[in-house]
């Protein structure tokens, strides 16, 4: 029925077509099934402590699986074990077999750089335990028989234990054994080794069972967190009564809620957190993944073994990783708090670079615009009902028949002016490119993938075909270095005529969505390019789908990426869109949460969504906002509008079938209200594009979590619909209909922290939950107390026509009446900044004087931007004259203080921009 949806594109009503039969459950996974009953009293796994060697940071031991018989002991499979100390207290633990029958894949595109060795040393070897120190003094206990490996945190605390639960498994790769007549025993061994079905499909499963397992345990967490992309809660839930987590990339189409079914993103990373630390993990592999969660607090979970392993102690949260295929390869983070761990991870897999300026606007979007009068006439209803948008996008229906890199003449004759027309306003055109190929003589994609062997090859090593958008269509295959060279060449502009340094990329389907395959995906067996080695042929001459589909994603926009830059020899930053998600999926892209509904349930999901994929490195997220399914009543546009205001990735989008709905096809009212959340994103776009500058120097979500920032505050530990941006700024969008008030949890009682309501300035203790009045006009935003908000008050009809407009710059004060924040400033779009043509400023207030002084005394940049107003709040004593100095004057400034709610207005103090100033305040 879902690909009947698919193919047709039926109309959409009240009933939406999502068929669970189309995706596997753990018992139709034949790995899963096979592992996940899988509980030993104890491991038979063992280190050789005669083969130990440490050498530099790294330890390399033999490890071997054992099988008693009586008082023998044989030797079963021999294992490589490495465990390597890395900076900033993480390790790296790997076990592969020793002389494996096939290389088995390793993720290649995950890490952003290869990891920064620390020290390793080697402080005892005795009674069957190595104990190892690195230069942080986090130890490392290694117990070697059964293999149990225990990291300590600084206390000398265990955080993080591997296989404590002796569910460790590496499957060897076996050599097939050809069935005979007379061999029964052995076609009852090789029985779903070598081949597995999946409805209509067959996977022939040419190297046989391959499938790794390790649990890891979590002393002292409260709840475990993160391995996006899933529905449910942000804190993860105990999964025994029910299926595991799944992770493995697929176009789920209209997708479920509060499920942990598999949608179109996969980053096996996952933190732990409790009162005590947090710590974290990372699961360096790309096949299918299932992980399974115990929180022994929950009371679901069955005493017995909380009472085994801990004795009665409810503080813990174990969890479980099964992948079909790889190696164990898994980074253990050792942060001590929220943000360490996150930077941990963010440090492995690189953090977001600074996006254009513009990406981080509104965005107005659906399936489809037409043809380019429906563009212009789009582009000037902007304008005409005076709401600021920075890019239209195009979805597939701009193509010349599904054909990605051509337009359709018909209905856009003349691409390049209008992308003129938007330029002028100062918008951008985005356009659709999928990785699908229609399988058309004549089409010159198609002609070169073919005639140059570009394509990804089925079981039978010929080009693989599928369906989707354009009918029969083949895949690039990403993994060969010539598909992505090829197809980096065709966004040079030449090659894509129309397009310009203001045409950037939406990279959809990629998961790959294949409608005919199984799970809607690509077969399994399909093979894809591995680089040539000595000796290696047949089964080692190409990697199988299973190993690398969800790395398939993440080659796509890699290759986008590479062709945006070199279009422009490296001038311009590129922005793309991409639904496939994997580690290291934010140094290339921006995500959405996918094909949604207009639905409360579905705004809902899309705040713990983003949080999860932005504490797993993926900061620059967002919703279809209004749903992209269904159409949205006047309340929930209204609802959507303004919580995407307060995302990173602001974009309406919906279906070829719904209704039309421009924010001012509503009524007038409803249109106000549209404006008035767009406006409010517009007057923080500074602030928002300085979290993105901070996040790619140090790696910390833009989108965070309340226990990020207040780590020991417990209540904070399972909200997942209120958060941060940055430290500054808490937003509880309103995620309910019809409500006249809702909940607001304000942290930080314990520093006695202090916040303001950025609409009215009003101050409110931190005080755990208050009952928040709103109307349809209110969204709960506070403003933390010491802290400095930049924005721009004169919103006009893009972003790039505010480059140089006046800040308003809000202060709101702690209880010692001072405050800090930022400013970051460049050109916005191109990579000047890495000349230190930039301004990243700090601006602190104290009683005595308020600064504006450069981090980087050695960069600058000319904008003309200059300070029109500030607003400091919670002022208990307020000055009596403020003088600015700025380039050796003093000028006189004009103050008004408003003794309702403590708030003194400086007006038009007009300091530049450009240099550091400073204002001097007399009592």
């Amino acid at each position: 029925m879902k690909a009947l949806c698919l193919l047709l594109v039926l109309t959409i009503s009240s009933t939406l077509c999502v068929d669970k039969n189309n995706f596997k459950t753990c018992d139709q996974s034949g790995f899963c099934k096979r592992l996940r009953p899988f509980k030993p009293e104890k491991s038979q796994y063992s280190l050789n402590l005669d083969t130990v060697i440490v050498h530099g940071n790294v330890l390399s031991a033999e490890v071997v699986t054992v099988d008693i018989e009586g008082e023998k002991k044989n030797v079963l499979w021999h294992y490589a074990l490495k465990l390597t100390a890395l900076v900033d207290s993480t390790f790296r633990v790997e076990l592969d077999e020793a002389d494996p029958l096939y290389p088995r894949y390793r993720p290649e595109l995950a890490l952003g750089e290869e990891p920064t060795a620390d020290g390793l040393k080697l402080v005892s070897n005795s009674n069957g335990k190595l104990i190892l120190v690195n230069e942080q003094g986090n130890k490392v206990i290694i117990t070697s028989e059964p293999l149990k490996i225990e990291f300590l945190d600084l206390n000398g605390e265990k955080a993080v234990i591997l296989n404590d639960n002796s569910q460790l498994v590496v499957e060897p790769l076996r050599v097939r054994r050809e069935k005979s007549g007379d061999d029964d025993e052995g076609d009852v061994e090789e029985e779903g080794t070598w081949s597995e079905n999946f409805k209509s499909h067959h996977d022939s499963k040419p190297r046989g069972n391959e499938a790794i397992s390790l649990d890891i345990a979590f002393p002292d967490a409260d709840h475990v967190y993160g391995i996006p992309e899933h529905t449910d809660n942000f804190h993860l839930k105990t999964t025994t009564s029910g299926e595991p987590y799944r992770l493995y990339n697929l176009d789920v189409f209209e997708y479920d809620l509060d499920s942990r079914m598999a949608i179109y993103g996969a980053i096996p990373v996952l933190y732990s957190h409790g009162v005590k630390r947090s710590a974290g993990v990372f699961w360096h592999n790309s096949a299918e993944t299932w992980v399974d969660v115990v929180n022994y607090a929950d009371a679901t979970v069955v005493s017995s073994l909380v009472n085994l392993v801990t004795g009665g102690h409810q503080r813990r949260v174990d969890a479980r990783f099964m992948s079909e295929a790889g190696v164990i390869d898994v980074f253990v983070f050792l942060g001590d708090k929220p943000a360490d761990v996150f930077r941990q991870y963010s440090g492995l897999t690189g953090a977001a670079p600074l996006p254009p300026r513009f990406s981080l606007a509104y965005h107005q979007s659906r399936w489809n615009y037409v043809d380019e009068a429906d563009v212009r006439a789009v582009d000037d209803g902007f304008d005409a009902n005076d709401i600021p948008a920075d890019a239209l996008w195009l979805d597939i229906e701009y193509t010349d028949r599904k054909k990605y890199f051509t337009w359709d003449m018909e209905k856009f004759p003349h691409p390049a002016d209008m992308v003129a027309n938007l330029t002028a306003k100062g918008r951008k055109l985005i356009v659709i490119i999928d990785p699908h190929i229609k399988r058309e003589a004549g089409y010159f994609v198609h002609e070169d993938a073919t005639e140059q062997g570009l394509y990804v090859k089925d079981k039978d090593g010929k080009d693989y075909e599928g369906w989707c958008w354009p009918g029969s269509s083949s895949y690039l295959d990403f993994f060969n270095p010539e598909v992505t060279k090829y197809y980096a060449e065709r966004f040079q502009f030449n090659n894509f005529p129309g397009t310009s340094k203001d045409v950037h990329i939406w990279n959809d389907m990629n998961e790959p969505s294949v409608f005919n395959g199984p799970e809607i995906t690509m077969p399994k067996d399909c093979r894809h390019y591995k680089a040539p080695q000595d000796g290696q042929d047949g089964l080692a001459s190409f990697w199988e789908h299973r190993h690398v589909h969800n790395e398939n994603g993440l080659r796509h926009i890699s290759g986008t990426h590479q062709g945006m830059l070199d279009r422009s020899d490296g001038q311009y930053r590129p922005f793309i869109l991409t639904r496939a998600v994997f580690a290291g999926t934010q140094r290339y892209a921006a995500v959405w949460t996918g094909d949604n509904a207009a639905e409360w349930g579905f705004l809902q999901a899309s705040v713990p969504m983003c949080i999860s994929l932005a504490v797993s490195g993926v900061s620059f997220c967002g919703s279809d906002v209004g749903g992209f399914f269904k159409y949205p009543e006047a309340e929930m546009m209204t609802r959507w509008y303004q919580a995407g205001a307060y995302q990173a990735f602001f974009r309406a989008h919906s279906h070829i079938e719904t209704k039309r709905r421009e924010p001012w096809l509503y009524d007038a009212a409803t249109t106000a209200r549209l404006r008035d959340a767009v406006r409010r994103r517009y007057a923080l776009l500074d602030f928002w594009y300085t979290l993105f500058y901070e996040h790619s120097i140090d790696g910390l979500p833009v989108m965070r979590p309340l226990f990020q920032e207040f780590p020991r505050e417990e209540e904070t530990f399972t909200i997942d619909n209120t958060y941060l941006l940055g430290d500054k700024l808490l937003v509880r969008p309103v995620l309910e209909e019809g409500v006249t008030s809702v909940k607001v949890y304000l942290p930080g009682k314990d520093s006695h922290t202090v916040w303001y309501d950025v609409d009215s300035y009003q101050s409110y203790p931190a005080n755990g939950y208050m009952n928040v009045d709103v109307n349809i006009a209110k969204v709960p935003v506070f403003q933390r107390g010491g802290t400095i908000v930049p924005r721009k008050e004169r919103v006009r009809r893009s972003s790039a026509l505010m480059a140089h407009d006046p800040y308003t710059l809000v202060v709101a004060l702690d209880g010692q009446g001072k405050a800090e924040g930022s400013l970051y400033i460049d050109d916005g779009e191109t990579y000047e900044y890495k000349s230190n043509k930039f301004i990243y400023a700090k601006i602190t207030y104290e009683p005595s004087a308020m600064k504006y002084s450069f981090v980087n005394e050695e960069a600058s940049y000319p904008t003309r931007s200059w300070v029109e107003r500030i607003v400091i709040a919670g002022i208990k004593n307020p000055p009596k004259s403020a003088k600015l100095s700025q380039g050796g004057k003093q000028i006189p400034l004009q103050m008004t203080l408003h003794r309702g709610n403590d708030v003194l207005v400086i007006r038009k103090p007009t300091a530049s921009m450009a240099s550091p100033w400073e204002i001097l305040f007399t009592y």
